[in-house]
């Protein structure tokens, strides 16, 4: 990928990646079975866009060994930082063990979950007191059957890909103002990422999910996040990062507000401060 006069922001983060690695063996039966994609694949990505941070979320294929998230976290140095997938039962050694490793975080796969819905609000109580996040993905249309229990979550709260409507939606949509909703309490943030996995109108503009991000980031620019999701699991062909990040300058025509949305936001949101 050979990208030439890209606008370039210091520090700026791609909040969504996953590292696939082969020597790390993976779950039965996986919905996806990817290719070697270590982290020094994923560093070509960084350079062509100018990246310099990046959030290293748990692949379902892995289930709750986060090995290889790990040692990801460990290959960025201090321009990482890791979300787990971690059981219910996990004890308070083992979240030691992933916060000293860069974790912090734990993924709450609620589209063919993993993890069961009454066991979120036991375990963002025990990552309050740790400053770690819940990272959640759901079907945006479900979200007023959660939102009263996402609202009173003692965490910080971090919700996936423009919030996954699986079918699109408007933004006066009850559904999409319940995410507004959440957004509005102060301890939610919201990824703008992956427009290709719930669009109906598709590349290069993706209109529909288009919509929905600009008017996140004109409501709530201090909450907005962005992500490329590489290696875009499933996706063959994948979708080119470059058009992804470009897409931002339609979501977030300020320079100001881009700059909030790469850099100010992860940096307080993850502790690269």
């Amino acid at each position: 990928m050979q990208v030439t006069d890209q606008k370039t922001y210091p520090g700026a983060c791609d909040c969504h990646v996953h590292i696939y690695e082969d020597r790390y063996p993976m779950v039965p039966n996986v919905a996806w079975l990817p290719p070697n994609l270590p982290v020094s694949t994923y560093r070509e990505v960084q350079r062509a866009l100018g990246l310099s941070r990046a959030i290293i979320v748990q692949p379902s294929a892995y289930g709750f060994d986060n090995s290889c998230t790990l040692d990801a976290v460990a290959q960025l140095g201090k321009d990482g930082r890791g979300i787990a997938l971690v059981a219910p039962d996990s004890s308070d050694a083992e979240l030691k063990r992933l916060d000293d490793g860069g974790i912090c975080g734990v993924r709450y796969m609620m589209i063919n979950p993993v993890l069961a819905w009454d066991s979120l609000e036991p375990m963002a109580a025990r990552l309050a007191g740790m400053g770690w996040m819940i990272n959640l993905q759901l079907d945006g249309r479900t979200l007023p059957e959660h939102e009263e229990l996402l609202k009173r979550l003692p965490c910080k709260l971090v919700i996936d890909h423009n919030g996954k409507f699986l079918e699109p939606v408007a933004p006066n949509h009850p559904s999409f103002e319940s995410l507004l909703r959440v957004l509005d309490g102060g301890n939610t943030w919201i990824k703008l990422s992956a427009p290709y996995e719930t669009s109906k109108t598709g590349a290069p503009g993706y209109d529909d999910v288009s919509l929905l991000a600009r008017t996140l980031v004109e409501k709530f620019p201090e909450r907005c996040l962005w992500a490329s999701n590489w290696p875009h699991p499933g996706r063959n062909p994948p979708p080119s990062e470059l058009e992804l990040y470009q897409l931002l300058s339609a979501w977030a025509p300020g320079d100001g507000t881009r700059r909030k949305i790469l850099v100010d936001n992860p940096a307080e949101l993850y502790g690269f401060l």
